[in-house]
């Protein structure tokens, strides 16, 4: 069905995320490989908005693996929420002969490409987000990246903190995610965690502190998820010093996470994803995400893991399954419950192995 498409074209939209380049990278080639011409589109759905496209060749992507943020930029474009937003973004693609879409980013990014196959501009995402927060993937592009970054700088605060027998308390980003809180938090040798999926036991954290201080203790690190009411802010850092005795700073690592040199997996995840987004455009699928489950590339009904999403989120209640089959209620479930069951192992990790 690859004669079907004459043109394609692939955007960024939201957050930037690290391996975002590969995925283009990916994308243009096969498509080029399949004989299909590449749109590139700026700025994410503003750019198909304002029509702001351009044609993208092989060597428009060459020398673009090692770069972080991505070479089509992003925005956010509430102008393409509208139905008159919307009717240019079609007009666009009409104008350019674009027969379908990829579309690369998180949850947002999906429920624009859902208008797009709606409204008869075939559409894929890829889900590319810091967060790792899209509830049908078990990764998402830019997630090892961002964590290495933390791993990066945290480990140089850790050096300071233990010259002068400190804690700091080091807030990550997350957006209400606390993947990269709770990995970060062991892979550093945090004292704890404070994230959304997990209860937190304040109290139990000061005793933890001060008994580790007597028993000759330096340095202390606690990380915070961004966003969580009282514990995300320089305030957090002056109570456990009046609570412990250990002098203590506050650092908010914010959008430095975001960039950098993507890591191999996000190059290699990006690559794969890319190239199986292009196929499953050509094979005629649209409306789907390509997700990463137990190590295998898979697409996903991007209604599905819309589902998934908001009822993993709290967003929905499981009245929202009625409209699927009694498997697709298992499979969305049980990816909520995989997710719970992360965050579960993962703190009972930390608890075990912190000190």
């Amino acid at each position: 069905m690859a004669t079907k498409f004459r043109r394609i074209g692939v955007l960024t939209s939201g957050g930037d995320a690290p391996g975002m380049n590969n995925a283009i990278r990916a994308i243009t080639r096969a498509a080029l490989s399949n004989g299909v011409e590449v749109i590139g589109i700026n700025g994410g759905y503003s750019g198909l908005v304002n029509d702001n496209v351009r044609q993208l060749s092989a060597r428009d992507v060459s020398n673009i693996v090692t770069r972080g943020g991505t070479i089509l930029y992003s925005d956010r474009c509430l102008e393409f929420k509208t139905e008159e937003g919307m009717a240019k973004a079609i007009a666009t693609c009409k104008k350019y002969n674009i027969d379908g879409i990829i579309a690369c980013g998180g949850d947002g990014t999906f429920r624009g490409a859902t208008d797009l196959s709606n409204r008869g501009i075939p559409t894929i995402g890829i889900p590319c987000t810091i967060d790792n927060d899209i509830t049908s993937t078990d990764y998402a592009i830019g997630y090892d990246t961002a964590m290495n970054t933390v791993v990066e700088m945290v480990d140089r605060l850790r050096d300071t903190c233990e010259s002068h027998a400190r804690c700091n308390v080091v807030e990550v980003m997350g957006n209400h995610a606390g993947g990269i809180a709770i990995q970060t938090a062991i892979a550093c040798g945090a004292v704890d965690c404070v994230i959304s999926e997990a209860p937190f036991d304040e109290e139990a954290m000061y005793e933890k502190m001060r008994r580790l201080k007597a028993d000759g203790k330096r340095g202390f690190i606690v990380i915070v998820s961004e966003l969580i009411p009282g514990y995300a802010d320089p305030a957090f850092a002056k109570k456990i010093q009046e609570k412990t005795g250990i002098e203590t700073k506050f650092a908010r690592l914010a959008h430095v996470v975001r960039g950098g040199n993507p890591t191999l997996r996000d190059r290699v995840v990006g690559a794969r994803m890319g190239s199986m987004a292009v196929a499953e455009l050509l094979a005629g699928k649209s409306n789907v995400v390509i997700c990463e489950q137990e190590n295998e590339t898979v697409a996903v009904d991007i209604n599905f893991a819309q589902t998934a999403d908001r009822l993993y989120k709290g967003k929905a209640d499981e009245s929202e399954l009625e409209k699927y089959s009694k498997e697709e209620q298992s499979g969305i479930l049980r990816l909520c419950e995989k997710k719970r069951r992360y965050f579960k192992d993962m703190t009972a990790l930390l608890s075990e192995i912190s000190g």
